[in-house]
């Protein structure tokens, strides 16, 4: 082989070799193209460095539990109103009511006025003596009582040769003060029972006729048992009215006294009574007083219905006393009623209401010369605590003050 083959055969194997090597290079560079970075470590000294950027780490995302039995929703309580409960009353004590319805008493004193007026003319004429009597009558003193005490003055004077306005003064006050009886027991019967492991409490029912004042009087009366220091329940047997209910009921709640009622107007009075007594021996109390609906003395059924509710308490608990209220204005009709009602009912004491102001002040010695029954109570105002014990000796002097 010449020389010039032997080049021509060089060229040729280099043109192999040059056109292989392109191939694989093309091969490579279209490669790199579609690699990433971390998938091609023979470029990584190739390519240029780029700072990495400030990238916080991102949040796993939360994966949820796998849900479990659903807990039973608790309901939520209801909100409670705040309701405001009234201040309970601190009922003024018995002596100083006492002290103060003797001041007002005397104020009011027209009979003793009247009295004083006909003995301070001097020598007391045939026709003096006539006026004196005439109003002593007015004053519903009663014709026995006011007889009695004409002839007793009479005598007296004659006896002591005196017309002296003071000396008859003295007179008039001894025979007043015998014709009211201060002797009459006139004090309250509370006293408990204890039978059966039970304590039975004293029970007190109150009666009279309409326009007396009895229920008023009723939650007068509990508050002078208060301001004494003893527990009591009422019981609204007035059940025709619905709104003696409700008066009572705010007597009650005025001292924090429990009072028992229907809810039904027209309602059964005498069960009424019993749920009362009942509460009362349930509770401890020492006293529980029954107001009852005010009745005429000439209606028989009420009247029945009135002995009933006397009957239905004493199976609960010892009646102590039975009150009769009067209305001291209405003069000797008072007297009708407080027969009918003792033939009933067993009077035991007398509640006089109304007694400030009048010269209606004699109806205290009728009423208990009639039945036999004290005076008890007197109201005199229409104030909460304007009731007290009757003091013989105070209503006389103040009379005649």
């Amino acid at each position: 082989m010449d020389t010039q083959q032997i080049i021509i055969l060089i060229l040729g194997i280099l043109a192999i070799l040059a056109l292989g090597t392109a191939l694989v290079v093309r091969q490579r560079r279209s490669s790199s193209k579609e690699l990433p970075w971390e998938q091609r470590p023979e470029l990584e000294q190739q390519a240029p460095a780029e700072a990495e950027p400030d990238v916080e780490a991102p949040v796993a995302p939360q994966v949820p539990a796998e849900p479990g039995p659903a807990e039973p929703e608790v309901p939520a309580e209801p909100a409670v109103p705040e309701v405001e409960v009234p201040a309970v009353e601190v009922p003024e004590s018995v002596g100083s009511r006492m002290e103060r319805l003797r001041g007002r008493l005397a104020a009011s004193g027209a009979l003793g006025r009247a009295l004083l007026s006909i003995l301070s003319r001097g020598d007391l004429s045939e026709a003096d003596w006539e006026e004196f009597e005439d109003t002593l009558l007015m004053a519903d003193l009663g014709l026995d009582a006011t007889t009695e005490l004409m002839d007793t003055l009479r005598t007296q004077t004659k006896v002591r040769g005196t017309t002296d306005v003071e000396e008859v003064r003295v007179i008039l006050r001894e025979e007043l003060l015998a014709l009211v009886g201060p002797d009459m027991d006139r004090s309250l019967n509370l006293e408990s029972v204890v039978a059966d492991d039970a304590r039975h409490p004293a029970s007190i029912l109150m009666v009279g006729v309409n326009g007396t004042g009895k229920t008023t009087t009723t939650g007068k009366l509990a508050r002078l048992l208060v301001a004494d220091g003893k527990s009591v329940v009422l019981g609204a047997a007035d059940t025709f009215r619905a709104a003696a209910a409700d008066q009572l009921a705010t007597w009650g709640e005025r001292v924090g006294v429990d009072v028992v009622r229907s809810d039904r107007e027209g309602a059964d009075p005498a069960s009424v009574a019993f749920e009362a007594v009942k509460v009362g021996r349930e509770s401890g109390a020492d006293v529980v007083i029954v107001d009852t609906a005010g009745r005429l003395q000439n209606k028989a059924g009420l009247m029945d219905e009135l002995g009933k509710i006397r009957r239905v308490m004493e199976k609960g608990a010892p009646l102590r006393e039975v009150l009769l209220v009067l209305d001291a204005t209405t003069g000797q009709n008072g007297m009708t009623q407080a027969k009918v009602f003792a033939e009933v009912a067993g009077i035991t004491g007398i509640v006089l209401t109304k007694l400030d102001g009048t010269a209606k002040g004699g109806i205290v010695v009728s009423v208990q010369r009639e039945l036999g029954v004290p005076v008890k109570f007197v109201g005199l105002g229409e104030g909460a605590d304007d009731l007290a014990p009757f003091n013989p000796e105070d209503f006389v002097d103040s009379l005649l003050a």
